[in-house]
């Protein structure tokens, strides 16, 4: 199985391809399956949102005494990719896994990306044990979990190949990844969507604006808007996660207090609407005009949520803030409700991970090429509004274009790794 043999090496990597491809999207399909059953378990049930901080003390407890390094989460995989050190714990699939489960039966809002992530990253890279393999080939291997782990949750594998990229590489995509990645995306997806029949959300454009110069020229606000939306939940899941961290030295205690906060809020206001996913809220925003705050609610909750130490993902929240946000500025911006909805979906996304190329790819295959120049202009302002923002804190923003970096004294352009940390 040597590189100088093209025949091996093709048969290497298409083996590669299939079992990470069959793993994720498998683990993908266990996910949703199960995501399905705690919604609809919290909604019929609502008096176990009560018992959100004990589900926060079993999940911070469990990570506090068995999680090793699967703590870091998404940081992990983007740390082992920059420099790597030693294998990712198999533990992190099953752990988040039945973390973001939890967090969903009992009330908390969070989102599927960062699971589906982990798991495809965490599976992908026990291939090394079992298969020798250069630290460019576990480089790879590790982006085609990512990929497989995004594509087959959202049912994108476009955007999900192209987001392991983007999101992990800085956007210096080496063409040999290229191929399997996407192969490994696509596998992932149709595991989970025909192999297992577990399907995906449908949105909607039901209207699209004339290719214009005018209406092109309403993308640009709204694309700011977008950007600094991204900004926001960023900021606000790393202010949340210091404040957690700082003010409570016991780990699994943090989730007690943030499930106990949620509990109230959920009491007062009266409302499940921002739980979990909000799926139903996004479809909404599509369709009618919705109460102007709904994206800063979310906003809010998901970032106190993942602060806290809940375990899910930011994505679908971003898609429920985007959405919402694009449906509240239908009242200011002559432009059709449900495209700036689904602008506000990819851009509020592309704003805040960074990765403007696979927002414009999902955008494509949620809704389709009619609405793709609004899409793609809306998540390049949206990325350029954003600045240096990321919500994920181990993600390198080097390639930001360079009137947006930060000015940095000679002591730190220094390319090296100690450096850029």
């Amino acid at each position: 199985m040597n590189q100088a043999n093209p025949f091996f090496y093709v048969l290497k990597w298409l083996l590669f391809v299939l079992l990470i491809g069959l793993l994720s999207g498998s683990a993908s399909a266990i996910f949703l399956v199960a995501l399905d059953w705690a919604a609809e378990v919290r909604e019929a049930n609502l008096w176990i949102i009560a018992l959100l901080p004990l589900g926060g003390f079993l999940i911070g407890w469990f990570y506090y005494r068995y999680g090793t390094r699967a703590v870091l989460g998404n940081n992990l995989l983007l740390d082992e990719i920059y420099e790597q050190k030693e294998p990712i714990p198999l533990r992190m699939t099953p752990m988040v896994l039945l973390g973001t489960v939890i967090t969903h039966l009992f009330g908390g809002s969070a989102g599927r990306e960062g699971t589906a992530v982990q798991m495809g990253g965490s599976l992908a890279d026990q291939l090394q044990k079992w298969f020798p393999m250069s630290s460019a080939e576990r480089r790879l291997v590790l982006i085609c979990g990512v990929a497989g782990g995004f594509a087959s949750v959202f049912g994108t594998p476009l955007a999900g190949a192209f987001f392991a990229l983007e999101w992990m590489l800085e956007r210096k995509v080496n063409w040999r990844s290229i191929v399997p990645t996407f192969a490994t995306a696509f596998v992932a997806d149709a595991t989970c969507e025909i192999l297992w029949g577990v399907g995906h959300t449908t949105y909607v454009i039901s209207e699209v604006a004339p290719h214009t110069i005018v209406n092109f020229l309403w993308v640009i606000p709204a694309g700011i808007a977008f950007g600094l939306s991204g900004r926001l939940f960023a900021w606000c899941t790393h202010f949340f996660s210091k404040i957690f961290t700082h003010g409570i030295s016991y780990p699994p205690l943090r989730p007690v207090i943030g499930g106990i906060l949620i509990a109230l809020f959920v009491w007062i206001s009266d409302s499940t609407t921002y739980l979990g996913l909000g799926v139903p809220r996004i479809v909404e925003a599509f369709e009618t005009p919705l109460p102007w705050y709904d994206w800063l609610a979310k906003t809010g909750l998901t970032s106190f949520t993942l602060g806290a130490g809940f375990k899910g993902g930011e994505v679908t929240p971003l898609f429920f803030t985007g959405a919402t946000l694009g449906n509240a500025l239908s009242a200011w911006i002559p432009l059709p409700l449900s495209l700036l909805a689904g602008m506000g979906l990819v851009g509020v996304f592309s704003g805040a991970t960074n990765t403007p190329v696979a927002c414009t790819l999902m955008g494509l295959e949620l809704f389709g090429l009619e609405a793709g120049f609004f899409l793609a202009f809306a998540s390049g302002i949206a990325f350029l509004a954003s600045g240096e923002s990321s919500i994920y804190s181990s993600q390198k923003l080097t390639s930001k274009p360079v009137f947006l970096r930060k000015k940095e004294n000679s002591n730190q352009e220094s390319s090296s790794p100690q450096a850029r940390q």
